[in-house]
């Protein structure tokens, strides 16, 4: 009993002495916490703001990238559909022709259903369908006047065009034609004009036969119902359906003459009136409208899986036997038998240009980003060193009473670690809170704890270096130095293979997020070798104050040398901030010029205008406009021979051009300088064969001896083409402006012949190819856009794309990757100066005491405050120059190292990547308040030690 009793008492004292030790350690905590309050403030502010950015940001940023997508979505749908259905029904399928086609085309949306999903809520069916007739001859009314010898007719079902036209005579073709009346169609005004026919007028069409069920062509005859006109509208409707508005010409294939293309438009029934004479079915088209709200690159990512697999979904749902008629592959619309369908996907190319372009704004984003974590970073391990270095005294008295170095860190970092770990908590909350719902950003938690562990781990890791026990002396100091130095050699030199080998998987691999960290590994880098020539320069100087006769100069130079190893920090810091804002004033600098000359390569001039077709302005209609000058280019896609070994290069883009009208466009165009002196000069030969000088494209050499080419003129024989290289076009003058609006009708990897326009009595104009006009203002302000419109419109008539430089500009300017670029450097740039602002602050305060020892020395001597004033910023003055000289250095060298790893090009839309220009009036603001913080500090410093009084300057003596 004794023995329990003895160890129940043994027992107890050792919980009581368990429960003293937890006390004390509570005590302890508390106390620590009660000295370490404005660290601990810091600390949370700083963590709070990095989480809540680490939640709102990437929110933000995905707002501002659908907002983009949704731009770039919407101006392509202007132009033209993204996605089509189409098919063909099979008329002879049934005992009788009929086509039930207001049913069918009402089907259209059950096929759009067959998405289904979100695919389906995000490409939204168009209210009705069209289709189109293969075009018939016109046999009455006759063809009459000119070399027309034949007229083919499209017989076309375009509901979207109503809303886009007014009738002149007459009315729309009726969708429900009374039994027996023949089917109705509507003309524009310029097709009326060409058949010279009216409303009430007969046209007497003859359609193809059908392969294998007819022997003779169907007849048909439809009545004009109502002639209208064109209305203008914001998108480019009608220059996607050209031959509605007016007709155009092209030689006959087979015979000579030339051929008039004219199409109509007809009711919702005359497919089944169609089909009862015998015509086969028309191709039937479904557009889809891609309608991405909220999220819209999110949802246009899972769109695209979907998308590329409709086409054979729906075939392999509705294609299920063989038509036993023709023996082509049978499907079913509902109820209507037809042939295989069709999905025409242009939506998904655009995203892929999409994607390509937002990766390399994330890529350049990221550079910022990194950049401001890094100086955050900076700044809590110089907030932690000013702790450490107030506690220094309590830190040496606790390891004197026999504290452990774990114990130490330990119970700093319990102070610290609670703190760190609840502003994370509510910083992402509030950043949740605070942020956009709804965007393809989502927020990052993973980041935000990787920021709150950073700051956490240098706590623990700057203390354990304070307070962790000395290296025992040795007798030789000598190798003791030469290990120190050796070690910062490894790591300098560790430091900077490390940035080179950034550098080069930049150049060889491209952007990428995970390199994002290079720049910083490149500041890094130069604050080394800034570490190692500053001290360096400051030597050198203190030998020329030392001969000198003022004591203030030799001393606040000393002072600065003895520091510069100590201001490490700090440099990194101001460098950092500095190199980071001055490479993001770069970038948009460079992006804003490039804008500039993207919108002038769009627009070639001051304004352009693209009409469809080779066709010739009407007389007078260049010249009707004071103070514009023009120039017309004509494209012709061609097939061409060599001379010398038959090869056969098809095809090739032949673009015909007046060279004396571009250099009146362009004076100081490469390409007109060129083109001025070997073609303008140059008649064309005569005889069989016409010769006719060209400048061709690298891609198609000159030495074969030349080309050949036959072209079928208008009303007249074969003529036989034999071009003559005169010379071969560089890289600037393919990137020349002028060639800005014909190139983007040039499918990419096509030769490119330029002759002179005088070829052009030998091309007929014909639907193929396209025209373009350059239209330049001659005096020294520049046409209003309506002025330049309303010119382009006269001279190539209402369906013309006219696109002017400055709305091109303004475009591009508000586009939203590009501008919300700019918000990411500009918004990391003003955070990372704030938060280099604080760490250079406290670096200051750091090193102040030094400094203040040094001076307050010095005025027992006699110095007077004045001179101490001018030798506090000679203490400071070095670091700013440092600072300054190495920030501009890294922001403007950078961009230029990684110039491989940054396509500009992708936010321009010019051909070649822009050059790279600083913002040099940002520059020098930036260093301009690099150095006046600096000075503002050696002026707070000053004015502190003039309120000293006597006897704490002889204390701090």
């Amino acid at each position: 009993m004794r023995r329990a009793a003895t160890q129940g008492g043994k027992g107890q004292a050792v919980a009581r002495a368990r429960g003293r030790r937890g006390a004390t350690a509570l005590r302890l905590v508390r106390k620590e916490v009660r000295g370490d309050l404005p660290l601990l403030a810091f600390l949370a502010v700083l963590v709070l703001a990095l989480a809540g950015l680490c939640a709102w940001a990437p929110a933000v940023a995905g707002r501002q990238e659908d907002r983009a997508l949704r731009q770039r979505i919407a101006a392509a749908q202007d132009e033209a559909p993204l996605v089509t259905l189409s098919t063909a029904p099979e008329v002879f399928a049934a005992e009788s022709p009929t086509v039930d086609m207001a049913r069918l085309l009402a089907d259209g949306r059950a096929l759009h259903d067959r998405l289904g999903g979100p695919a389906a809520g995000d490409l939204a069916f168009a209210a009705g369908g069209s289709y189109d007739y293969r075009p018939a001859a016109l046999t009455a009314p006759p063809p009459h006047g000119g070399p027309v010898t034949s007229t083919e007719l499209t017989v076309s079902h375009l509901p979207a065009a109503q809303g886009r036209l007014s009738y002149v005579s007459g009315r729309a073709p009726a969708d429900d034609t009374p039994l027996g009346a023949p089917p109705q169609i509507a003309l524009s005004q310029s097709t009326a004009q060409a058949l010279g026919v009216g409303t009430g007028s007969r046209l007497a069409l003859e359609f193809a036969p059908t392969p294998a069920v007819q022997q003779s062509p169907p007849h048909v005859a439809l009545v004009v119902s109502g002639v209208f006109r064109t209305t203008a509208g914001a998108d480019g409707f009608w220059s996607s359906q050209p031959t509605l508005a007016q007709p155009t010409r092209h030689p006959a294939e087979r015979s000579a003459g030339t051929v008039l293309s004219v199409r109509g438009l007809v009711g919702t029934d005359a497919a089944d009136r169609l089909a009862q004479a015998g015509v086969s079915g028309p191709q039937v088209t479904w557009q889809l409208r891609a309608d991405l709200h909220g999220a819209a690159v999110d949802r246009a990512h899972a769109l695209t899986g979907p998308l590329s697999q409709f086409g054979a979904d729906l075939n392999a749902d509705l294609c299920q036997g063989v038509d036993p008629v023709t023996g082509d592959i049978s499907c079913h619309v509902g109820d209507q038998q037809t042939g295989p369908l069709r999905v025409t996907d242009a939506l998904t190319p655009l995203l892929d240009a999409f994607t390509a372009q937002d990766h390399q704004a994330r890529a350049l984003a990221s550079f910022a980003v990194d950049s401001l974590a890094a100086v955050a970073l900076a700044t809590t391990a110089v907030a932690v060193r000013l702790l450490l270095r107030r506690r220094a005294a309590y830190l040496r008295l606790q390891r004197a009473r026999g504290a452990s170095t774990a114990r130490l860190v330990v119970l700093r970092s319990a102070v610290a670690w609670p703190v760190v770990l609840v502003a994370a908590l509510l910083g992402f909350a509030g950043g949740r809170y605070l942020a956009p719902g709804g965007t393809s950003g989502s927020a990052q938690p993973v980041a935000a704890a990787a920021s709150a562990a950073a700051v956490a781990l240098t706590v623990s890791l700057l203390t354990w270096l304070a307070v962790r026990e000395p290296a025992r002396a040795r007798r030789r100091r000598r190798p003791r130095r030469r290990a120190v130095g050796g070690r910062r050699v490894v790591m300098e030199l560790t430091v900077l293979l490390a940035a080179g080998a950034g550098l080069a998987a930049l150049r060889s691999q491209g952007p990428d997020q995970v390199l994002g960290a290079v720049p910083v590994l490149v500041a890094l880098a130069a604050v080394l070798v800034l570490l190692r020539l500053y001290p360096l320069a400051l030597r050198l100087l203190l030998r020329q104050t030392r001969r000198g006769r003022g004591t203030v100069g030799f001393v606040g130079v000393a002072r600065a040398a003895h520091d510069a190893p100590a201001t490490g920090l700090a440099l990194f810091v101001l460098v950092l901030t500095l190199g980071t804002a001055v490479f993001g004033g770069l970038v948009q600098r460079t992006v804003d010029d490039g804008l500039a000359a993207g919108a002038a390569w769009s627009a070639g001039a001051d304004a352009s205008a693209t009409a469809a077709g080779n066709t010739a302005p009407a007389p007078g209609a260049l010249t009707g406009t004071p103070g514009i000058r023009t120039a017309l280019q004509h494209l012709h896609t061609m097939e061409l021979v060599g001379r010398a070994d038959g090869a056969v290069v098809s095809p090739v883009a032949v673009v015909t051009v007046d060279p004396r009208q571009l250099a009146a466009v362009a004076p100081r165009s490469p390409l007109a300088r060129a083109l001025v002196p070997a073609l303008a000069a140059a008649p064309p030969g005569a005889g069989a064969t016409v010769t006719l000088p060209a400048f061709v494209s690298p891609d198609l050499p000159s030495g074969r001896g030349g080309f050949t080419s036959t072209v079928q003129a208008d009303g007249r024989p074969p003529a036989h083409i034999a071009w003559n290289p005169v010379g071969t076009l560089t890289t600037a003058q393919l990137h020349d402006p002028l060639l800005g609006p014909v190139t983007a009708q040039i499918p990419a990897g096509t030769p490119m012949v330029i002759t002179t326009a005088s070829a052009e009595y030998l091309m007929s104009q014909r639907a193929s190819g396209s025209t373009v006009l350059l239209l330049q203002g001659a005096g020294p302000a520049a046409p209003d856009a309506a002025v330049l419109r309303s010119a382009a419109t006269r001279a190539l008539g209402p369906l013309s794309r006219v696109g002017t430089r400055s709305q091109t500009l303004s475009a591009l300017r508000a586009d939203g990757l590009t501008s919300g670029l700019g918000t990411v450097y500009a918004t990391a740039s003003a955070l990372a100066a704030l938060a280099g602002l604080l760490a250079v602050a406290l670096e200051l305060v750091l090193t102040s005491h030094e400094r203040s020892r040094t001076t307050s020395f010095l005025r027992t001597l006699g110095l007077d405050g004045r001179q101490a004033r001018a030798m506090h910023v000679l203490q400071l003055l070095p670091l700013a120059v440092a600072s300054a000289v190495g920030g501009t250095l890294l922001g403007l060298v950078e961009p230029r190292l990684m110039a491989k790893a940054m396509d500009l090009r992708q936010f321009t839309g010019g051909p070649a990547q822009p050059a790279l220009r600083a913002d040099y009036s940002l520059t020098l603001a930036l260093v301009a308040g690099v150095v006046v913080l600096i000075l503002a500090a050696a002026a707070a410093e000053t004015a502190l030690a003039r309120r000293r009084r006597l006897a704490s300057v002889l204390r701090l003596a």
